[in-house]
């Protein structure tokens, strides 16, 4: 090598050494408490030495030595967050673990030759097998970098990004350099000086990794599999390059040095770009599954998966919602996606979540008919198809507005049981966005069978257990009905005496004291029940929201401030008795959620072609699992004795009305619970203005 090169050797690996020199200065001060972090610093360590080493002494064996266990080092910091905090490794990886650990070991063996029988006797073959093992080390160790930043959950890929960002870089150029070294060694001799300024450029990313060490308590995603695209990519580089290199060397060209190293850097560039992309790869996946295999799906594979992920089950299993969502999602390769269900009255609500980035399910008052028309015709939606107008779009159903404006949204699959749409679950889109094809449909729709099924049967299970709730609930009312019995006898008997000693004050002061503990008793046995609704047919029909509102603030005030706020003389379609009964439901739960001096308020306004009518309290509020999983569930409550039945029979008086109920709450900020009734016709203008 030239004096220049020499120089460029000497001050870029010293420069390196310096830099991984205030990194462990640093990490001491700072503390390492976890093991990666020793580990970490170890590596830190064992850079500066071998840095240091390559600058005064490139031709020693010393230099090489320290390199190899630097690599090891490192393998040690990536086996460390592997296991990650709950434990967890894959069996998989484990054996890549084991075999560049072997390599580096061997390597260590053939380090240690020139040292021993000296550089001549060592000879080419041992240089030779040394080059071969570093290339073998450096892929794997790419490889496995890959799998730990694919298998880590997201807020761990934050953490670790930048430091596996700096060991792709070192590797990499390690891979780069010991691969044209072996083909033409040449043309790899220019890179070793440059060596040192490369790995000087990952010391900045080394430290932004060490700052954010303490969140390295790995948490590996559960949907996790070992990639070995990587590998397929890594193996073609070399086939590449062999083959050119190969070629090159034929033509006897001056320049096919220049050629390589173009080609390096634009295969080099390329891989930066491309690797790391989720979008790049689920499109490689997907032109692989077109043209090289018959079909898209490994089905047997994928019917196990999905079983085993709905069958899941444990303290620690995610419900069965989720559960549902995830299947269908990995069978597409979907992100995430959401879970809609219909109760017995026929609303609509968003039952579970998984990964769900899109808009929330808004409900409107086409989802009725929207949901029985995909009953009659349950096929598989093409949301794409649907939102730009296609008729191949599934059922050809118009989208609801959230959905049609929400591109997260790809997917539909209905859930039928019997005849009966169980549910829907809307898919996101995958990484690379392709249109739906029959093999889609057709798993799809055989697997939307299964999940129907496996959600009939939870549903089955949650009515037979409020079912035994009912009746415990009527036991309780026939010791309550006793409880009245010997009410009506106490107060028969005052009725009685009342007759004959009506003019005696001792008695009348007995009797005033017997009725206020009779009323007091009655009052608390009122408490502990909740009227049922009436057998009576629904009768919707205009009438003024005012007399019906002033009725129930009058029956549910239980003596607290309520305030009626808004257009007080607005008319709805509604029936008066079970909107009466429905907003003192509703008042009820607020007066026992607010404190004793926060008054309740009740606005009317009208919006659109609908009236709304909110109850609001600003007591302590619920949190969005509640009211997703219990809220509107019978006997789901948070008061002590109470069998949370109020709100459930509200939104099912609400619906039998053509209405609908909709909460918001936030904790500690309070509820409103707003009721949503037609508006009359126009025509019922001149009725109105009359009455």
């Amino acid at each position: 090598m030239s004096a220049e090169l020499t120089l460029t050797n000497f001050w870029s690996h010293a420069f390196a050494a310096a830099l991984f020199l205030s990194l462990i200065i640093w990490r001491l001060h700072s503390g390492a408490r976890l093991p990666a972090q020793r580990l970490m610093l170890a590596g830190f360590a064992l850079t500066a030495c071998w840095a240091w080493l390559a600058a005064i002494a490139p031709a020693s064996p010393l230099p090489v030595f320290a390199e190899t266990m630097r690599n090891l080092v490192w393998i040690g910091v990536l086996h460390s967050l592997s296991s990650g905090g709950e434990g967890e490794r894959q069996h998989g990886v484990r054996w890549v673990y084991a075999a560049v650990a072997a390599v580096l070991g061997l390597q260590l063996v053939v380090d240690l030759l020139p040292m021993v029988l000296g550089a001549q006797a060592a000879g080419t073959t041992v240089a030779a097998t040394s080059t071969i093992l570093r290339i073998t080390a450096a892929a794997g160790s790419l490889v496995l970098v890959h799998n730990l930043y694919g298998q880590a959950a997201p807020v761990s890929r934050a953490a670790i990004g930048t430091a596996m960002l700096a060991l792709v870089v070192t590797w990499g150029y390690d891979l780069n350099l010991y691969t044209l070294f072996y083909l033409d060694p040449e043309a790899g001799r220019g890179l070793i000086d440059w060596r040192g300024a490369v790995i000087s450029l990952t010391a900045p990313l080394f430290a932004v990794g060490a700052g954010q060490s303490d969140g390295w308590r790995m948490r590996l995603s559960r949907a996790a599999t070992f990639q070995s695209l990587s590998l397929l990519a890594i193996c073609g580089y070399f086939a590449v390059m062999t083959i050119l290199a190969t070629a090159l060397r034929g033509t006897g060209w001056d320049w096919s040095r220049a050629v390589l190293v173009l080609v390096l850097s634009a295969m080099t560039l390329a891989a930066m770009v491309l690797l790391p992309s989720a979008k790049a790869r689920a499109w490689a996946k997907v032109k692989l599954a077109m043209h090289l295999f018959e079909h898209r799906y490994d089905y047997r594979a994928e019917w196990l998966r999905f079983a085993d992920t709905i069958g899941r089950s444990g303290a620690n299993a995610p419900a069965l919602g989720e559960r549902l969502i995830k299947a269908f999602a990995d069978i597409v390769d979907s992100p995430g996606g959401l879970l809609l269900v219909a109760d017995e009255n026929g609303v609509i609500s968003e039952a579970a979540e998984w990964n769900w980035d899109g808009r929330p399910f808004a409900p409107d008052a086409n989802d009725g008919p929207r949901w029985r028309e995909l009953e009659k015709n349950p096929l598989i939606l093409d949301i794409d198809a649907l939102r730009h107008g296609s008729a191949e779009g599934g059922s050809g159903l118009p989208l609801p507005e959230w959905l049609a404006k929400d591109e997260t949204a790809w997917a539909g699959v209905p859930l039928v049981h019997n005849d009966r749409l169980v549910g829907l679950v809307l898919l996101a889109a995958p990484g690379y966005r392709r249109s739906l094809d029959w093999e889609d449909f057709d798993l799809l729709k055989t697997a939307g069978r299964q999940a129907a099924s496996s959600l009939a049967e939870a549903h089955g299970q949650q009515a037979l257990s409020q079912a035994q709730r009912f009746d415990e609930f009527n036991r309780r009312f026939a010791f309550i009905l006793h409880d009245v019995k010997n009410l009506v006898s106490q107060l028969s008997l005052v009725a009685r005496n009342a007759e004959r000693h009506a003019d005696n004050p001792e008695f009348r002061a007995d009797m005033v004291a017997t009725l206020k503990s009779s009323v007091g008793k009655m009052n608390d046995l009122l408490a502990r029940l909740s009227p049922q609704a009436g057998s009576r047919p629904m009768k919707p029909e205009a009438q003024p929201l005012r007399p019906i509102l002033e009725a129930a603030i009058g029956a549910g005030n239980r003596g607290r401030e309520v305030r009626l706020r808004g257009n007080q003389g607005l008319w709805a379609v509604a029936d008066a008795a079970a909107l009466e009964q429905a907003v003192t439901h509703l008042l009820h739960n607020a007066i026992d959620a607010s404190a004793a001096t926060q008054p309740v308020m009740i606005d009317v306004l009208a919006d659109g072609a609908e009236v709304a009518v909110s109850v609001i309290d600003q007591g302590k509020g619920m949190t969005v699992d509640f009211i997703r999983n219990q809220l509107f569930q019978p006997f789901a409550s948070t008061k002590d004795g109470g069998f949370g039945v109020g709100a459930f029979e509200a939104r099912a008086l609400v619906a039998a009305m053509g209405g609908r109920l909709a909460v918001q709450s936030r904790p500690g900020k309070g509820s409103r619970f707003t009721i949503r009734l037609p508006a009359p016709e126009p025509a019922a203008e001149p009725k109105r203005k009359r009455a």
